[in-house]
């Protein structure tokens, strides 16, 4: 009896475990098809996103592709002001897409992009320079007065005293820059050098060899160039277009711009407004902050440049020698907020 008992009992365990297993069964066949459809979701999807993103990649190809042949046509073609005008124009335009395109454009292409509109840019501003007329060089009728001029404010061992200015005249054409660079300051130390509004309007502005200097630079220029500076303060009123920072170290910036490039400079810590993402290449010790330097009239500034005041990029930053997209740059950080706090004047 106890015997059957027990048969009874193990056949009734064996169906309710038979049933139990029927009842699995369908649960994990509909738990598998659901995560095939999910997958076959995504994958649908991920094919759809990437569709969009070629679709914008070509568009922004083509779009910069015509814009950048007008450019050129009417940089060759531009014996009048109105013509290397409507050419500038067209350069803002490049820009904007540009801008409006950093966040499908794949590294590489955007890079390509911003050297095109740089060379652009160098090659507008030299036509301008070609129109301008030769009384721009009538400083030259006062030989002796000029040399005066740049004995002084070219001697590297003389400071200036605290608080003084120096204005010393345009730079003639040097090393790898041509002669569009015309307004600036080089080869000072230890100097407080300014330059106003009226100075600077649409300028392009070359700053090279300067060492333990504080540079205030009011109003808009077009371009502006720091180079082979050491132990420097830079403040920068809105740039129309683009900074470029090279051979640089242990320097301070504040800059508004368009447009962003930091190439080989270590050390430096640099307040920004930028509306498309910063590029730096062989740089260590780099730091970035908001833009936070401001001076009578520098609204009006920025709506003569062009600039966005409510689009900031200052920490979207692409570092050429970086490119894993899981792991930050060891070249580059944000400024801690306790570090920001720096009195300008």
């Amino acid at each position: 009896m106890e015997t059957g008992g027990l048969s009874a009992a193990a056949l009734a365990n064996g169906e309710l475990g038979s049933q139990r297993e029927r009842t699995l069964v369908p649960e994990r066949l509909q738990k598998r098809e659901h995560e095939r459809q999910l997958e076959v979701e995504r994958r649908k999807q991920k094919r759809q996103d990437q569709e969009v993103e070629e679709e914008k990649s070509d568009f922004f190809a083509a779009a910069f592709a015509r814009e950048r042949s007008a450019v050129e046509e009417l940089l060759e073609s531009g014996e009048s002001v109105q013509r290397l005008e409507e050419a500038a124009a067209r350069l803002q335009g490049l820009q904007k897409l540009i801008n409006d395109s950093v966040l499908f454009l794949a590294a590489y292409d955007l890079r390509q992009a911003q050297e095109v509109l740089a060379r652009l840019q160098a090659a507008l501003a030299k036509r301008r320079q070609e129109l301008q007329p030769k009384k721009r060089f009538a400083f030259k009728t006062r030989k002796k007065d000029a040399a005066s001029a740049t004995q002084v404010a070219s001697a590297p061992d003389a400071p200036a005293a605290e608080g003084s200015l120096t204005s010393p005249p345009p730079l003639k054409e040097e090393g790898d820059f041509d002669s569009s660079w015309i307004c600036g300051f080089s080869n000072l130390q230890s100097q407080v050098l300014e330059k106003r509004a009226e100075e600077l309007h649409q300028q392009d502005v070359l700053l090279t060899q300067l060492r333990n200097c504080t540079i205030k630079l009011y109003g808009n220029p077009n371009t502006l160039r720091l180079t082979k500076a050491q132990g420097c303060t830079l403040l920068c009123g809105p740039v129309s277009t683009s900074v470029f920072l090279e051979d640089c170290s242990d320097c301070v910036l504040a800059v508004a711009c368009q447009q962003l490039r930091v190439h080989t400079t270590k050390d430096t810590r640099i307040f920004l407004q930028v509306t498309s993402r910063a590029i730096m290449e062989d740089c260590t010790g780099i730091q970035f902050a908001p833009y936070t330097w401001s001076y009578p009239g520098i609204d009006k500034d920025f709506e003569g440049s062009g600039l966005d005041k409510n689009k900031n990029n200052w920490n979207d930053v692409d570092d050429f020698n970086w490119l894993a997209r899981d792991v930050a740059s060891p070249n580059w950080n944000v400024l801690p907020e306790e570090e920001r706090r720096i009195q300008w004047d």
